[in-house]
């Protein structure tokens, strides 16, 4: 005779999707700032008060460390974001090799990235993570100009071995290539895990129900109905609207290729204007439509939540009434099997081999 107790049950779909988003919360708010990221980025030059505080810093630094005029300032689409390397074993017929400091370039994309795995870390005051964002966007800016300063060197020891070829600049190009995929990245994971432990996060988290000194916060919404869908839908509409407009939009990307040619020639023409306002407008109208769907998207998904006058937060509060409502269960569904364990048992032991049994021809026997 078998157990007949109902199997327990580990975890429903509804808790297993709450728990996934729980886990996911951090690569779809980094999903959400790559985007913003990107539209951010699309015109030229939206970052420019840092990219003009970069490329001084930049110059300024060089000319002291490698000696004056080896480093030359200048314009690009009239901001002073052009930094020149100076010096006869350089390639070309001035001798001279010419960088700017681009709005991708920046920094800006590191310091949202990791500004984003700071805010998104559970179980640490939001004191201790806006001090964390400032200290490490700080970092980021100057790790940063460092990465821009040791281009110059690096392309001086192999121009100085190969001297006015174009190759010697390989070298300065694969560095630049390597930390902007990977280097940088490790970076950052490598200074929020540091930042993680350095203030006691895994201790933290053990008791995320504390609200602690924090008077609000910033969760993943719990109670999903049909409007949020529907808003999700429609941000998702925008974003992809604006992503067509500047990408396959066909009078935007002709505008575009006039204006990348008017670029490469210098040249300065009605057609040229024309085609600056043109290629304008699509990116005024896609950054229109996704900063929009990113207000709707983060509006919807993100939601402010407030301590219980016990000073911990509902949400938590109520994930742990149901988890401990599943264990209760768990116990009573485990206590019940060992129960008819236990009268299995027992009847098998009465219906031994010690009692006599009749066998089929009628005899008994031992």
């Amino acid at each position: 005779m078998g157990s007949t107790a109902t199997p327990p049950k580990d975890l429903s779909w509804k808790e297993v999707a709450q728990l996934g988003l729980v886990y996911a919360k951090i690569p779809i708010a980094l999903l959400i700032v790559e985007a913003f990221y990107w539209f951010l980025t699309m015109p030229t030059d939206t970052l420019v008060p840092l990219q003009v505080s970069e490329a001084w810093l930049w110059n300024e630094i060089g000319n002291a460390l490698f000696g004056a005029g080896s480093h030359t300032l200048s314009t690009n689409n009239g901001w002073l974001t052009r930094i020149e390397f100076n010096h006869p074993s350089f390639p070309g017929a001035m001798n001279t090799v010419s960088l700017y400091v681009s709005d991708e370039c920046a920094g800006v994309h590191e310091m949202i990235f990791i500004s984003t795995l700071v805010v998104m870390t559970d179980g640490v005051s939001q004191k201790l993570k806006i001090k964390a964002i400032v200290v490490m966007c700080t970092l980021v800016y100057i790790l940063n100009l460092a990465r821009l300063v040791v281009f110059y060197p690096i392309a001086l020891e192999d121009c100085l071995a190969n001297p006015d070829q174009a190759s010697c600049l390989y070298g300065m190009w694969s560095f630049h290539t390597a930390v902007y995929e990977w280097g940088f990245l490790l970076v950052l994971i490598s200074m929020w895990v540091l930042w993680f432990w350095k203030v006691g996060g895994p201790s933290r988290a053990m008791d995320k129900s504390l609200a602690g000194a924090d008077k609000w916060r910033i969760i993943i919404r719990k109670k999903w109905n049909y409007k949020h869908i529907v808003a999700i839908v429609l941000a998702v509409i925008f974003i992809i609207s604006a992503a067509y407009n500047v990408t396959s939009n066909e009078e935007a990307m002709s505008a575009k290729e006039t204006l990348d040619d008017c670029e490469l020639w210098n040249s300065i023409s009605a057609q040229c204007g024309n085609a600056r306002n043109r290629w304008d407008d699509a990116i005024g109208y896609a950054w229109s439509l996704a900063a929009l769907a990113m207000v709707v998207a983060a509006m919807t998904t993100f939601t402010i939540e407030k301590p219980n006058s016990d000073g911990k937060w509902p949400s938590e509060v109520e994930r742990l009434a149901k988890e401990q409502d599943r264990l209760e269960l768990l116990k009573e569904q485990e206590l019940e099997s060992v129960i008819l364990e236990q009268k299995r048992k027992k009847a098998l032991k009465k219906s031994g081999s010690w009692k006599k049994r009749r066998s089929l021809n009628g005899t008994e026997e031992e």
